[in-house]
């Protein structure tokens, strides 16, 4: 089964409804937002949760909002957002003893793990109709891992959304949106350890050149 086929089917059916129905976007950041938002506006009445207690320092976090704000303001003023600003020990504590793996590793999957359980519980508190994440946008994060802890997740109202952004060229068309609106792209993910591999990318750079 085609899996994203699958879903862009159950888009095409929800235009059928006399009303849109709501979905609750886990955003990691304004930059994999951009084409997401783009894309499922025309599906969905969304409102963005935006919670990354893996975001270090804490500067970063509130800069990266404010992009988040400013994607909003340029591809629907009627995209709602809310938000939490947790202490990064909560990041810390899902992934103890994992530090030491690299992207792609289990410390991804857990990082992965928490929030989207969040989103969920968030989902289902509010009575959303469905939820998922931008995080598939990234060719650095697997889709299989968020859709298998979005499909696990169980929530009485909301139903989990599928997700793989990045189809459909995704992912290159969030880089051009950035370009286009001069949107700031952090080159690290979030949290310390992906700041220390990007260091180090940059260190193998310069060696080579």
């Amino acid at each position: 089964m085609n899996e994203y086929l699958e879903f862009k089917k159950e888009l095409e059916s929800l235009k059928t409804n006399d009303k849109k129905p709501t979905l609750l976007l886990h955003s990691c950041c304004g930059p994999c937002s951009s084409y997401t938002l783009m894309f499922l506006k025309e599906y969905f009445d969304i409102t963005i949760y935006y919670y990354n207690p893996n975001i270090y320092p804490s500067s970063e976090f509130d800069k990266r909002l404010e992009e988040q704000k400013k994607v909003i303001d340029i591809v629907d003023k009627n995209i709602k957002l809310i938000f939490r600003k947790e202490d990064y020990t909560i990041y810390e504590d899902a992934v103890k003893g994992l530090e030491h793996l690299g992207e792609l590793s289990k410390r991804c999957y857990n990082c992965y793990l928490f929030r989207l359980e969040e989103l969920c519980k968030v989902a289902n508190d509010l009575g959303f109709d469905y939820f998922t994440t931008t995080l598939s946008i990234s060719p650095y994060k697997s889709s299989k891992w968020i859709n298998e802890i979005g499909n696990n997740l169980n929530s009485k109202t909301s139903k989990y959304l599928y997700s793989d952004f990045k189809k459909d060229s995704g992912y290159q068309k969030s880089i051009a949106f950035c370009k286009e609106y001069d949107i700031y792209r952090q080159d690290y993910c979030g949290c310390k350890s992906s700041i220390k591999e990007h260091m180090e990318r940059l260190e193998k750079k310069a060696q080579i050149s």
